[in-house]
């Protein structure tokens, strides 16, 4: 059985009440419909212009949707879920007695609430569970970092980033189909387009990768910059456009003159 560790840096929001699903059906991007005791699903709350200020999992569990965000962002999160409350007979709070674990296999069921990770089955299991002691994941962010898999408030920052940049459409964490979410005009105008400008990417580095907002260069044109960093790997959002033809025209790709190797993360390669 694989070990379960903790995320220090998750908080669970729970929200309850009759109202709790077109509540939240109408404002994020997951289709909430799909979301139930057996299914959790991966969504971000956006601005009316597109970009994410929030991103989280959902799970449902006796009546009530549990919320897995990050934990910094946790009070802005419920605030502004209260704003958009209006009439909606909903509860919204943050569950100081839970708290979030990983296992790269499936837990036992005395574990607490698990799902697969709803973005990419390689992330393994989640599991929201009464607080208790163990051991911190320390290996996490490497992990998902080394997948390709970017999260808002880690690698960046919130009303920043539209869901294509960061591939979210691929990672199971928009519905398309469902109707009316908040940024919803937006969202589906840029998914409508031929051709998507920017991905968030893996760079591979020969040694330490540079720091978070380093510039990656290809001769005069930036291609994009450094997110989040685990030892010799980034995360890095690229202009493909740019991108492609730095590889067309053999020119060498730089990050603070270093070289880099940059490519696809296998689930884009899917897509």
């Amino acid at each position: 059985m694989s070990t379960i560790k903790h995320l220090a840096d998750r908080a669970v929001v729970r929200i309850t009440g009759e109202d709790r699903r077109p509540f939240l059906q109408g404002l994020v991007t997951q289709d909430i419909d799909q979301v139930n005791e057996d299914n959790a699903g991966f969504a971000a709350l956006l601005t009316p212009q597109g970009k994410i200020l929030f991103d989280f999992m959902i799970a449902e569990r006796d009546g009530a949707f549990l919320i897995d965000c990050d934990k910094d962002a946790a009070p802005a999160l419920v605030k502004r879920l209260t704003l958009y409350k209006l009439r909606a007979k909903v509860t919204i709070n943050i569950d100081e007695t839970l708290e979030v674990m990983t296992s790269q296999a499936p837990p036992a069921p005395s574990a607490g609430i698990a799902f697969p990770d709803p973005r990419l089955p390689k992330l393994g299991w989640r599991i929201i569970a009464p607080k208790g002691d163990g051991a911190i994941d320390d290996d996490y962010d490497r992990k998902r970092i080394a997948l390709g898999v970017p999260e808002c408030g880690r690698d960046f920052n919130a009303d920043e980033i539209f869901p294509l940049d960061v591939n979210y459409d691929a990672l199971n964490g928009v519905s398309y189909a469902k109707g009316c979410f908040v940024g919803q005009e937006v969202a589906s105008r840029m998914k409508r387009k031929s051709e998507v400008r920017k991905r968030t990417i893996i760079a591979e580095f020969d040694g330490p990768a540079p720091e978070k907002g380093a510039a990656i260069t290809a001769g005069d044109f930036t291609l994009g910059q450094v997110m989040s960093t685990a030892d010799t790997t980034a995360l890095a959002l690229i202009r493909l456009d740019r991108w492609g033809k730095s590889k067309a025209a053999g020119a060498n790709i730089e990050c603070e003159t270093r070289s880099l190797r940059l490519h696809v993360p296998d689930y884009l390669k899917q897509d």
